[in-house]
């Protein structure tokens, strides 16, 4: 090699990783903008909760003044306390509490337990029955919600929260998400426990379960805030004031009202929405990895 390529070929080598220099700040300018989009975009959907929890604390008048006022001139606290012994606020949230745990409760547990044996049991005309179960989620509840009243009603359980708890008990998109998540966990270790003796509702217990806590994490926060949100299932089969669901009761208390109070129906909301957001923040990590892994197969 001469002299002139022994200079060259040094100083072409240092002049190669000038792109990626000049590419850094590029990409670090991309992350900056994108982060401030991130933020602006959560902060307009945090805008309509802001206004609601503030309007809770505002006079009627001033709710839909022109221009809109922000912040209330007297914050009014007895919002809250009228709400809580004027109206059953205590009752619909009892209520509404007991609803949404036992449904979550029952569909972790049947969503789960169907799911291990779509995942890990082979049968015949299992993929096909999964498959068939599945297609119910594209099947409107509006569609099937007449003869299913007939039924309920037939079996007396109508104007009791039982009857919701029966209708919202399974769910296909529970067993969609644990099956997902179970096909992620390594076979061999269900091979293992049946070498050692354990059966398939052991293997679920005691190994699918533990290792499932963000799928299951995640199945709990979306069934217990879909049931939380029901306004159509209440409004059906719920008569007696005393089982009356906090939806349910806000709607009647506006709709018995002459004069809207938009004031104690946005307190009545701040009320309902604090437990939401409470278990959605306490949750949100087992969430997004949940959703994250269960589409996932290892």
């Amino acid at each position: 090699m001469t002299a002139t390529e022994l200079l060259v070929v040094p100083s072409a080598r240092r002049a190669g990783p000038a792109p990626h220099r000049s590419a850094r700040p590029r990409s670090r300018a991309g992350t900056v903008v994108g982060s401030i989009l991130l933020i602006a975009f959560a902060l307009a959907l945090l805008v309509p909760f802001f206004w609601m929890v503030v309007s809770s604390f505002k006079d009627s008048n001033e709710i839909f003044s022109v221009p809109v006022r922000w912040l209330p001139d007297t914050w009014h606290w007895e919002h809250y306390v009228e709400l809580w012994t004027d109206t059953g606020m205590a009752t619909w949230l009892r209520n509404t509490i007991f609803l949404s745990t036992v449904v979550t409760f029952l569909q972790v547990l049947t969503g789960s337990f169907a799911a291990y044996g779509f995942a890990k049991v082979r049968f015949p005309g299992r993929d096909l029955l999964f498959l068939a179960y599945l297609a119910t989620i594209a099947v409107p509840w509006q569609s099937y919600m007449i003869p299913q009243y007939i039924m309920l009603a037939q079996a007396r359980l109508t104007n009791t929260l039982l009857a919701l708890v029966v209708l919202q008990a399974f769910g296909a998109f529970g067993v969609f998400l644990m099956k997902q998540y179970f096909e992620s966990i390594p076979e061999e270790l269900s091979e293992a426990a049946r070498i050692d003796g354990l059966n398939e509702y052991g293997i679920w217990a005691r190994i699918m379960l533990p290792l499932s806590t963000p799928a299951l994490a995640s199945l709990a926060l979306l069934t217990f805030v879909n049931t939380w949100n029901d306004y159509l299932g209440p409004l059906l089969y719920l008569r007696s004031k005393e089982i009356w669901t906090v939806q349910l009761g806000l709607k009647n208390f506006v709709a018995n009202n002459l004069s809207a109070d938009y004031a104690m129906l946005f307190t009545g909301l701040t009320i309902s929405v604090i437990p939401i957001a409470v278990i959605f923040l306490l949750g949100q990590r087992y969430f997004v990895e949940g959703i994250a892994t269960s589409g996932l197969k290892g």
